[in-house]
């Protein structure tokens, strides 16, 4: 990823927050010199300087077949800015405000079913969890067992990441202050986020 200076983060409590907001993220292998993606819910953990990130794919996903190297991404907030929210517009050109993670690291698919029942059931726990509901894996069950075959554990072992908060820091206050205003009036999500 291109990151200029300026726009690094380095603070793992911006990770932190990425995941909080979205754990849907873009994993990316190469098999054969060909890239290959999916995007997948995921489980984040971090203690101190170690982040521990557990998932699964589809069985038949060819990249449940995939092991070792891999680029996992994280996505944030973005929005447009105009150049017309800056005290100078004619001096200025349009650009776009994100905030991403790029973690590389050595993908580990396992097949171990407690590991994948724990996968669903921690999976299912937080997100239903968020949905206020209470529906749980019915582990055992004949019905639900087959479900654990159809999918494929992995385990993403975290070996570099990169955070790029790219939010106008190269500006003049006043500009920074003119696209924080611009953002709030379109009121759209991700403007506000981007504001914030």
């Amino acid at each position: 990823m291109y990151l200029p200076r300026s726009y690094a983060e380095t603070d793992l409590a911006a990770l932190d927050a990425l995941f909080e907001r979205d754990a849907f993220v873009t994993l990316t292998t190469v098999d054969d010199g060909v890239p290959f993606v999916s995007h997948l819910p995921v489980l984040y953990q971090r203690r101190e300087e170690i982040v521990s990130i557990r998932g699964h794919w589809a069985r038949p996903n060819p990249q449940a077949r995939h092991t070792g190297a891999a680029l996992m991404i994280v996505h944030g907030p973005h929005a447009y800015i105009s150049p017309t929210w800056y005290s100078c517009p004619e001096d200025r050109v349009p650009t776009w405000n994100y905030a991403v993670a790029h973690i590389q690291g050595d993908l580990r698919a396992t097949d171990d079913i407690e590991i994948k029942r724990a996968i669903v059931s921690d999976l299912s726990a937080h997100y239903e969890g968020a949905l206020r509901t209470s529906w749980t894996p019915a582990h055992g069950h004949p019905d639900f067992e087959p479900e654990l075959d159809a999918i494929v554990g992995f385990h993403f072992e975290v070996t570099s990441i990169a955070l790029k908060f790219k939010l106008n820091q190269h500006h003049p206050d006043i500009d920074v202050a003119g696209a924080v205003a611009g953002l709030r009036a379109g009121g759209r999500p991700n403007d506000l986020e981007v504001a914030d």
